[in-house]
């Protein structure tokens, strides 16, 4: 049996951590600061829907996983709690928050309030060069989710949030880029589960709207880049309210006998 190094050891030892991939699995990365690399793979994963609803994450599984102490994912899951992507339970352990339909609609709607406005600002920021990569990301989407295979849609999730932040970045703003961010922290779970509800109903990806928001966003054209953007947002929170009032509506049904 190869010989494993202590866990308290790995950390003085300068080991590299390890990143999730695009299927799931994880693959090393360098080492720079430890905590803040802990906590930067953390909340990556997290963004792009790693963690599902309501799981719950413990410190150690989390330390063997990423092959660290438990000292600065205790830390990162701590600063992670504080922006309210995580929820800290009495057992020390933390959980993704449970998906709700109130939580869902308070999500949805403050990413279109702010994500238009970023939109907006970002609109006479936009260049060629950033209109040939938003269509490279929207054709590269669209090939992910055309093979309907459930290890591409980390893939897709990935491109969409690249898809957004060539726009958002332009924008300039050091004070809504942040709470953007945030906002895609705890909407990262859910986008994921719309993206299976994709696959599942065999529905197009809704790259449409992608195609819009350029569109408009070449023109100019702000209520136009607004309402591609806010369909683009509703759709994948529409799909999710609609599987939560189903399950609800058979819920009641079951309790009405």
């Amino acid at each position: 049996m190869a010989h494993r190094t202590p866990r308290a050891d790995r950390q003085t030892e300068g080991a590299d951590l390890l990143r999730f991939d695009k299927g799931g699995s994880i693959s090393p990365v360098h080492r720079e600061t430890l905590q803040d690399r802990v906590y930067a793979e953390l909340r990556r994963s997290l963004i792009h829907g790693l963690f599902a609803t309501g799981e719950i994450l413990r410190i150690v599984d989390l330390a063997d996983r990423l092959n660290t102490s438990t000292m600065p994912v205790r830390e990162a899951l701590g600063r992670l709690v504080s922006e309210h992507a995580l929820e800290a339970l009495p057992n020390r352990s933390v959980r993704v928050p449970p998906m709700t339909r109130a939580r869902l609609d308070d999500l949805s709607r403050a990413r279109v309030l702010i994500e238009s406005q970023v939109t907006l600002l970002a609109m006479p920021n936009l260049g060629p060069e950033h209109f040939a990569r938003l269509r490279a990301l929207t054709e590269q989407c669209e090939a992910a989710f055309g093979t309907y295979d459930p290890a591409v849609i980390r893939t897709a999730t990935e491109l969409n949030h690249a898809f957004h932040y060539t726009i958002y970045q332009a924008s300039g703003s050091a004070v809504l880029l942040p709470l953007i961010e945030s906002l895609w922290l705890q909407s990262g779970p859910y986008v994921q589960s719309a993206a299976v509800l994709h696959q599942e109903r065999s529905d197009p990806a809704g790259t449409h709207h992608h195609w819009q928001l350029i569109a408009a966003l070449e023109k100019h054209d702000g209520p136009a880049a607004v309402e591609a953007l806010t369909a683009d947002i509703s759709r994948a929170f529409n799909l999710i309210a609609a599987r939560l009032d189903a399950e609800a509506a058979a819920d009641r049904a079951s309790a009405n006998g």
